[in-house]
């Protein structure tokens, strides 16, 4: 399963968001069922940035957002995230 998470950024903002998204992304990477993450600005939009993030399942997910750890340092960074749905379940059989 994996989550894509959105952030409108301006871009004076940027290098102080990516100190905070690196620091969030330590965080969550030492949690049980993380597999792997990606970052990137939108090519149209260079104050939109995505976080991609991959997990064994969506129970591992929710539950990496509990440790006291990720709720000090991720989940206020997270919190900025634009108000959408995040978690994707993946589909087998869609794209083979």
């Amino acid at each position: 399963m994996f989550v894509v998470i959105r952030f409108r950024v301006p871009e004076a903002e940027q290098a102080e968001f990516a100190v905070r998204l690196q620091a969030a992304v330590d965080v969550l990477r030492k949690q049980k069922g993380f597999v792997a993450t990606r970052a990137g600005w939108n090519v149209d939009d260079p104050e939109l940035i995505a976080l991609t993030m991959e997990w064994e399942n969506i129970g591992s997910y929710r539950r990496a957002l509990s440790p006291y750890e990720v709720k000090l340092t991720a989940v206020p960074l997270l919190s900025l995230a634009i108000d959408e749905p995040s978690a994707y379940d993946d589909l087998p059989d869609f794209l083979p």
